[in-house]
């Protein structure tokens, strides 16, 4: 594996920028995923780190090595892409050992086979090689799909939202298995997606893009507990951070203009509370229950117990607990 990192890249498309001065690096052994809805340059991100792309301005290194010139073959990269993109008339071992046959690489037939076994193994399908693609569940074409880029070894992986065509159950399932699999092979994986659950549970690093713009990068803990913006609040946590006028709570401090009230800073007062909310609906969710409230005209969810004998048109006090404040600009103020 290998340091893989982005300085002050921009990328245009048609005079429309995709990509603005974005910097990053991506430790070692790293997993860092970057995090952003449709259109945020996630995706062109990837594309100029294997060399799909070529940047407008900036460079891009890979252990140490200016590759911003190189060929994508030159660039030791293996990308997974959101769709499958398997050959369809080949086993699940030719589809897998594909790129290890390349004439650039020389891999002689034993290893081939001993390496595509092993990677087999790791994520389940070793009963399934001599399958054809089209015989597979699509959790096990997935599978295939990331095991093709794990037998090369390379440098970095770059992934492409690939567990988004899944059903919800197999998602889960994938992601503890790839989280797994980054674990004990060490690898160094640079991972795009617009699910704010996958890069929470998966990465040791998020990057928040917006724009083609990185917005903010930290652990998932810091981008959860310490957004610099409301944008960034609001790409975290589920549900999702309500935005409030400030003057709706007492005690803002100077400058503020929005609070932002996750459910951790929203108490049901049993007596008195700061304000009172009523209650509009009710998600049962199990173990926990998504209480919406109409809260002077604004819409709050927060949780509450299951237990709770509550029902549509209630009238609940709330009060706030060490919220986030943001001024007319959206950007973070101190408390």
């Amino acid at each position: 594996m290998a340091e893989v990192e982005i300085r002050a890249v921009s990328k245009a498309f048609k005079g429309a920028p995709a990509i603005s001065d974005l910097s990053l690096k991506v430790g070692d052994g790293e997993f860092v995923a970057l995090l952003g809805p449709t259109g945020a340059g996630k995706t062109t991100t990837l594309r100029l780190v294997a060399g799909l792309e070529m940047p407008d301005s900036g460079s891009i290194r890979i252990d140490g090595r200016d590759v911003t010139a190189d060929a994508p073959a030159d660039r030791d990269v293996a990308f997974v892409f959101q769709q499958y993109s398997l050959y369809p008339h080949l086993t699940v071992f030719e589809n897998m050992a594909f790129a290890l046959r390349a004439p650039i690489r020389r891999v002689a037939e034993a290893e081939i086979r001993a390496k595509v076994e092993e990677v087999a193994r790791l994520l389940h399908i070793e009963t399934k090689l001599q399958n054809k693609a089209t015989q597979l569940s699509g959790g096990q074409m997935q599978r295939v799909a990331i095991g093709r880029a794990l037998v090369r070894s390379p440098s970095i992986y770059l992934m492409d939202e690939p567990l988004s065509s899944l059903d919800a159950k197999l998602r889960g399932e994938m992601r503890l298995e790839l989280k797994r699999i980054q674990t004990d092979l060490g690898a160094t994986i640079l991972y795009v997606t617009h699910d704010q659950t996958e890069a929470m549970t998966m990465a040791s690093r998020i990057g928040v893009i917006e724009g083609g713009r990185l917005l903010q990068i930290g652990t998932p803990r810091e981008i959860y507990e310490n957004p610099v913006n409301a944008h960034v609040a609001a790409r975290l946590g589920q549900p999702a951070i309500n935005l409030l006028p400030a003057d709706i709570f007492a005690g803002a401090p100077s400058g503020a203009r929005t609070v932002g009230a996750r459910t951790e800073h929203l108490t049901i007062a049993h007596g008195s509370g700061e304000v009172s909310a009523t209650v509009t609906r009710i998600e049962h969710l199990g173990d926990q229950s998504h209480l919406h409230l109409d809260l002077g005209g604004q819409a709050v969810v927060t949780l509450s117990d299951p237990e709770a004998k509550l029902g549509a048109g209630d009238v609940v006090s709330l009060r706030l607990n060490n919220p986030l404040f943001f001024d007319a600009d959206g950007r973070r103020i101190a408390a």
